[in-house]
């Protein structure tokens, strides 16, 4: 559960820097948010 929950820090961590480096808009933000994690999927999946 420890090594979940690092991960999923990193990853927190490293989608924050993601956005700051890009200088998203905030609508682009929330699109990131609801629509990054269903192309992961499909294309991990």
């Amino acid at each position: 559960m420890k090594e979940a929950s690092i991960g999923g820090t990193l990853w927190f961590a490293g989608w924050l820097f993601s956005i700051g480096f890009a200088h998203l808009a905030w609508w682009k933000i929330i699109l990131g948010i609801v629509v990054w994690p269903y192309f992961l999927g499909t294309h991990l999946g």
